[in-house]
């Protein structure tokens, strides 16, 4: 049997002294997509950070067998650097592999303009060309396509499928549309009660 890539046993999560998530327990396994769902303000994003490495002080254990890379809510792109610049100093990636990463995202004739010269639409993409740059096994998504209008929003969905095939990454998403969850993940989880944890995790 092929091991998880992502094993996670979390017993409590709190902030301030306030339990936010327990007794979450998630296994995904290569190449597959769990979409995250539940109510705003639950720990969503906190389960994201946790598996990222970027929250430490949790109870439980968390491995993973590979790499990761995560999207944001919001672009967090550097506005004083160019579009190359912005997947360069942030991943560590070549010339070469810069240059594929922005041509596979659409904006390889953007590389030498800077963030605000982008739409919003386009600091997503930028956004993405930079999480796959790093040649990720597993991809954490904060609600990436938040704030664009439905035609975008399709476009995204597209690209990101595109992208996950080209380049087989396992993915995380956090989502409130529940079409986004349907149409791109291969199981749902979702959290509820207070502090949170797993109420439901189903196939699509």
């Amino acid at each position: 049997m092929t091991p998880p890539l992502l094993d996670l046993r979390l017993r409590g999560l709190a902030y301030q002294g306030k339990p936010v998530l327990r007794n979450v327990s998630l296994r995904l396994a290569p190449g597959e997509t769990l979409a995250l769902v539940g109510p705003s303000g639950i720990g969503k994003s906190s389960l994201l950070r946790v598996i990222a490495g970027l929250e430490a002080k949790y109870d439980g254990d968390c491995a993973l067998n590979g790499t990761c890379a995560m999207v944001f809510q919001e672009p967090t792109l550097l506005p004083w650097r160019t579009v190359a610049q912005n997947v360069a100093l942030t991943t560590g990636a070549s010339d070469s592999a810069v240059n594929t990463a922005l041509t596979e995202v659409g904006l390889g004739p953007r590389a030498l303009d800077f963030p605000n010269q982008l739409s919003l639409g386009q600091q997503r993409r930028l956004a993405l060309a930079r999480a796959f740059a790093v040649k990720p096994d597993l991809l954490l998504m904060d609600e990436p396509f938040v704030s664009l209008d439905p035609d975008l929003v399709r476009e995204m969905m597209v690209l990101f499928e595109q992208l996950r095939a080209r380049h087989g990454v396992a993915t995380i998403l956090v989502t409130h549309v529940a079409d986004e969850a349907q149409h791109l993940a291969d199981r749902i989880v979702t959290l509820g009660g207070t502090p949170a944890t797993i109420v439901s995790d189903r196939p699509v």
